[in-house]
Order: structure tokens, then C-alpha cells, then sequence
């Protein structure tokens, strides 16, 4: 049986050695290295190209996040979860426009980040029952009905992706973000421009923006 080949990213060395012992016990999973930093995380990344790292947000030097955008730079095929103590939404939201494949907080239980580094490792995201909850009410908020009908010529994808579209993602992070891939992205653009008949996507952008009802500021 193929091990899924874990990183273990965090500048606390009792809360890796944690993670490592419990990840030793499983038959599954192999643990191939360790970073105290995010400088360390990257050489990590690079050197031995992990499937899953877990990645602290907040550690010595460059932040977490910074330190994923750079990984996933250089190795997209990497699937990143973080792990935090903090559940801000600036961090949270930041790490998924980023590319993070999940968010849990430090305090979950041993079978929900074992299940989230299995998750991952298939392509699949998994938040802590608290963030899934607050992002459920975000995206709620952001695709009301009412932009729904301004563009009845789009699908309930097509409007999905125009509306990532609009939020600055790229199409690469379009298809992590939706679990499809980059060539599908590509399609569902190419039909929003013709079905909108925008000139380009900085046009369509412009068209979903001036369209859609944004949420109350705070």
C-alpha cells in the first residue's frame, strides 16, 4: 500500500511532535519531514515534495500564507491544510484564495485531522464546523438571487465561476477552489464571455461587479 507523504509545518515542537506521534500510528500515513518556519517549510516543499503539508498561519519570518502562495508556486501538486489556533476570517478566507486545501483549528480532534489529511490528499476541502459554518453565510450572502437574475443566460456554475472571476481568483484558482480542472475552467469562461458577449474577461468582470449585490460593510 502507497503511504500519502505528510510535512509537518510549525514553530511549536511539542504541537509537531504531537501531530507526528499520532500520524506514526497510522499504517497510511508516512511523516517525511518537519519545519520550525516558514523558510524551512519551503526548502521542505522543494526538497521532498510531500502530498499533504500541514502549515501553521502564523510562525517566524514570512507568515504561512505567504509561505503556501510560494509553494504551491512551485509545486502545485501539493495539497496544503492549515492548522491554526486563530479563525479570523481575514486568515481564513486569505488561505483558501490562496489555494488551501482545508482549515482546522489546532484543538480538533485526532479522527477530524486524520479524515481532513485524507481529504486533502483526494482533492477534497474540509473546514472546522465553525469556519464551514461562517463560510456557508459568506457565499450566501455574496450570490443572492437577485445576481442569479442578471445573467439567466449563465448556469449556476458559469455564474459560480463568474463571480470568483470578479473576486480577482485566477483560473488556476478557480479549478483548485471548485475541484475541477484548468482546461474545464477555461470552457466555462469561454461560454460566460460569448453568452455575455463581453469583449474580454476584464469586461465580464465589470459586468459581474456592477450586477451583483455585495453584502453590508461591517
Amino acid at each position: 500500500m502507497t503511504k500519502l507523504r505528510i510535512a509537518i509545518a510549525d514553530d511549536h515542537p511539542l504541537f509537531r511532535y504531537g501531530v507526528r506521534t499520532l500520524l506514526d500510528t497510522t499504517t497510511d500515513i508516512e511523516v517525511v519531514g518537519e519545519a520550525g518556519d516558514a523558510e524551512e517549510a519551503l526548502a521542505l516543499a522543494v526538497r521532498d515534495e510531500p502530498d499533504v503539508m500541514l502549515l501553521d498561519v502564523r510562525m517566524p519570518g514570512i507568515s504561512g500564507l505567504e509561505a503556501m502562495r510560494r509553494i504551491l508556486a512551485s509545486r502545485p501538486g501539493i495539497r496544503i491544510l492549515i492548522l491554526s489556533m486563530f479563525e479570523d476570517d481575514a486568515s481564513v478566507f486569505t488561505a483558501m484564495r490562496n489555494g488551501a486545501m482545508g482549515y482546522l483549528l489546532k484543538d480538533a480532534s485526532q479522527e477530524v485531522l486524520l479524515r481532513a489529511i485524507r481529504a486533502a490528499a483526494a482533492g477534497e476541502a474540509i473546514f472546522s464546523p465553525g469556519i464551514a459554518a461562517r463560510m456557508m453565510d459568506y457565499f450566501a450572502a455574496a450570490r443572492p438571487a437577485a445576481a442569479e437574475e442578471a445573467f439567466p443566460e449563465l448556469g449556476s456554475r458559469e455564474r459560480e465561476v463568474l463571480y470568483l472571476m470578479a473576486e480577482g481568483s485566477s483560473n488556476a484558482d478557480i479549478a483548485r477552489r471548485l475541484g475541477i480542472s484548468g482546461k474545464t475552467v477555461a470552457n466555462y469562461v469561454t461560454n460566460i464571455l460569448n453568452k455575455l458577449h463581453a469583449a474580454d474577461r476584464l469586461d465580464a468582470v465589470r459586468m459581474a461587479k456592477e450586477n451583483r449585490r455585495m453584502p453590508p460593510s461591517n
